[in-house]
């Protein structure tokens, strides 16, 4: 692996891809969430201790795709500026800023930057050729520096410009930066060195979200457990009544397949027994415990019940390897958090006992950070995307291009 620590960047220009899309507040355009700015900050700060430079690249938000009503980019709603007071406070110092990422006056403050200081450009998706990954504009990113390090996990799914394409430009002069490095170095340790018993929780809204994941997963772990909207499509596959639930009729065969596949290998796959059932979408709806073999017409499943949570978390505190994709039900609505919240807190209790727990990005890690347990897991991911496509096996075009 090509990493931060195999290269001196004394003299050097690091033109280095993070992952600052992170949440703004609506009204202030301030950064809400610093955690992958936080992320970057050892592998920036490496780099200017040997005496070298930074250029930092990011996206932030669709801006293409949310674009004014006459067709232009609402420039203040997803400018990088809105994360330089941040960036700077983490960094201790003032960073420079460019007004773009590819033009004749960013190439020119890029080049007269000096060891020590720090510019970051602005959003790289107010170019279409980003997403496009065309070589052109990659070519012209390239011309910000020496040395190309890839530290944006979250991203690394994708062959844009700037995650992929830019790498040929940089031959032998490209490496991993620290957050790349681990989070590649802690999926490798859940899928080729998990110590056992090995869970995985997989949670969310669709069955074809998670279906490469689990089909993959299937052939790794002991038990995978299934919370979630994802859950009622399974318990409809089997003859059950699921109400107003959640479900994908057109998924249902596959999921039999996959409990079959699952006997098949001897991996307990298990379905929460009840659950927290409401007679609408809504934090104040009427809501009771119902068993999930027959939840009434008009009731729909918006957490899992006590018993499943029961069942589960006796399951994770005898686990010694856990990986945690997906919420066990609507835990942004204090009436339907209790089921994750639970997992959450049995993953942070088998930690503590030993076992390593690796969260998955998302919603996972937003629920794990909801609920104060960020310091008392193994590690928590920056890439939603990225790791599930590990996961389901996938090669990542941001790590293969280092690769290559």
């Amino acid at each position: 692996m090509k990493t931060l620590d195999t290269i001196n960047f004394l003299g050097k220009r690091a033109l280095i891809r993070v992952d600052f899309n992170v949440p703004l507040d609506k009204k202030t355009l301030q950064v809400t969430d610093d955690a992958r700015i936080r992320a970057a900050i050892p592998t920036i700060k490496k780099i200017l201790s040997d005496g070298g430079s930074c250029v930092l690249m990011s996206h932030l938000g669709r801006p293409l795709k949310k674009l004014n009503e006459d067709g232009t980019i609402d420039i203040e709603k997803f400018t990088l500026k809105s994360t330089l007071n941040t960036l700077s406070g983490l960094l201790g110092m003032d960073v420079k800023f460019a007004n773009d990422c590819i033009n004749d006056q960013a190439i020119e403050m890029s080049s007269t930057l000096k060891s020590g200081e720090v510019l970051l450009l602005e959003n790289l998706r107010f170019y279409k050729e980003e997403v496009k990954g065309e070589v052109a504009f990659a070519q012209k990113l390239s011309q910000h520096g020496d040395i190309y390090v890839n530290d944006a996990f979250g991203t690394a799914h994708r062959a844009h410009a700037s995650t992929a394409v830019v790498a040929q430009f940089f031959p032998v002069a490209k490496c991993f930066g620290y957050v790349m490095e681990r989070e590649i170095a802690n999926a490798q340790k859940v899928m080729k060195n998990a110590a056992r018993p090995f869970t995985a929780i997989t949670g969310g809204a669709k069955v074809s979200d998670k279906l490469l994941i689990i089909e993959n997963l299937i052939n790794t772990v002991d038990t995978i457990i299934i919370g979630g909207g994802m859950a009622y499509t399974f318990l409809k596959a089997q003859g059950f009544e699921i109400g107003s639930s959640l479900c994908e009729e057109d998924r249902l065969e596959l999921c039999l397949e996959l409990l079959k596949k699952a006997e098949t290998k001897n991996v307990k796959l298990l379905l929460p027994i009840d659950s927290v059932v409401a007679d609408k979408f809504d934090n104040d709806a009427n809501k009771k415990i119902c068993d999930n073999k027959n939840i009434e017409k008009g009731w729909m499943g918006l957490d899992i019940g006590p018993e499943a949570e029961k069942e589960y978390c006796k399951t994770i505190m005898e686990s010694k390897t856990i990986l945690w994709n997906g919420p066990m039900g609507v835990f942004e609505m204090e009436s339907f958090q209790s089921g994750t919240k639970a997992v959450a807190q049995a993953i942070a209790d088998a930690t503590e006992l030993g076992a390593f727990s690796l969260i998955g990005g998302g919603d996972s890690a937003a629920a794990i950070a909801k609920f104060g347990f960020e310091n008392k897991v193994s590690y928590v991911s920056t890439g939603g995307g990225a790791l599930l496509e590990f996961f389901e096996g996938k090669e990542l075009p941001g790590i293969a291009a280092i690769g290559n």
